[in-house]
């Protein structure tokens, strides 16, 4: 079959090629019901734009960059699906890079990003970044780990894990462990920051007699022994739930109190923070915190396409998370 050019689209709609085009590059000029008929056809016809040529003359590569640290974790799995398809609906496509969570090797992704003329990029910093040199002329937009200087969009994380620890509260727990993230990562500092929000506000400013906080990386793995660390203890001084500053780690949690022989929810209420498809698949189903990460990828999408203002410095874009209840929380038992 002959391949479908920009002309046959135009002759079937009525319009001339200049429509179509910018039909294609949502302008605004073109009116809702013109821009519903001419996307009709192009479908009817299956019409695909070449990259290569709309580059050349537009001057753009319909490309957006993303940068991740860690293409295992699913949150950036999810957010990387995310934007690719926040970026079609424009019209665009996606390159995917992983830094490692390496400064040196995110500035190389970011160098290679801007030689193959990406129209911008959207950035998850490493933790051990600290100063950005965006190449003159290339917008980035900085999600989820925000930067001191910078602005940029993520998940309320401090008011996320507020609203969690709160959910504990209401039924009841006031010996509610936490498992925090790494030292270094700015999203697990602002997590640490809700819990201690919340705490003080039913503690009345009294200490624990022991810690009922554990440090961990966002794994199941460290999840699991953070558990092992808060549960071993006597049973009227051990936590009787424990909010974990991720899902994975959570789910780790979960473990380690079958482990101890502690059941879920009947003794142990464990809540995550995340809400990444595998939380609804666990036995009992995981209650978690969950963050926007659909509209936290449209709105870096929105960004970079000039659809949206940018945050202003200093004033990054905060969306609220929120709760979804499972079946690992429970008012506590009696001691």
């Amino acid at each position: 079959m002959p391949k479908v050019g920009i002309r046959d689209v135009a002759k079937l709609a009525g319009v001339s090629t200049g429509t179509v085009s910018r039909v294609l590059n949502d302008h605004p000029s073109v009116t809702g019901e013109l821009r519903v008929r001419v996307r009709g056809i192009i479908e009817q016809l299956g019409y695909m734009p070449d990259p290569s040529a709309r580059s050349m003359r537009g001057k753009v590569s319909r490309l957006i960059g993303i940068v991740i640290p860690d293409l295992t974790n699913p949150f950036f799995s999810e957010l990387v699906q995310s934007a690719e398809q926040a970026a079609a609906r424009h019209g665009y496509n996606i390159i995917v890079m992983t830094s490692f969570d390496h400064a040196a090797k995110e500035a190389d992704r970011i160098g290679q990003l801007t030689s193959r003329k990406v129209d911008g990029i959207i950035l998850v910093p490493s933790n051990d970044f600290h100063t950005l040199k965006p190449p003159k002329g290339l917008p980035i937009v900085i999600v989820d780990r925000l930067l001191p200087g910078y602005s940029g969009i993520a998940a309320d994380h401090r008011s996320g894990v507020r609203l969690g620890v709160e959910h504990l509260v209401k039924l009841g727990h006031r010996r509610i462990g936490f498992i925090s993230g790494p030292k270094d990562s700015v999203p697990a500092n602002d997590r640490l920051k809700g819990y201690i929000d919340a705490m003080e506000l039913i503690s009345e400013g009294k200490q624990n007699a022991a810690p009922l906080i554990a440090e961990a990386a966002f794994d199941y793995e460290s999840g699991r022994s953070a558990g092992n660390y808060l549960l071993a203890r006597a049973r009227h001084e051990r936590p009787t739930a424990i909010f974990a500053s991720s899902d994975q780690q959570a789910i780790g949690c979960m473990r380690a109190a079958h482990d101890l022989g502690i059941p879920i929810p009947a003794a142990l209420s464990i809540v995550g923070f995340d809400g990444i498809p595998l939380a609804s698949m666990t036995i009992p189903r995981l209650t978690t915190v969950k963050q926007p990460i659909q509209d936290i990828a449209a709105a870096a999408v929105a960004v970079l396409l000039s659809k949206q203002g940018a945050p202003e410095l200093g004033k990054p874009l905060l969306l609220p998370c929120a709760i979804s209840e499972g079946e690992t929380t429970s008012s506590p038992q009696p001691d």
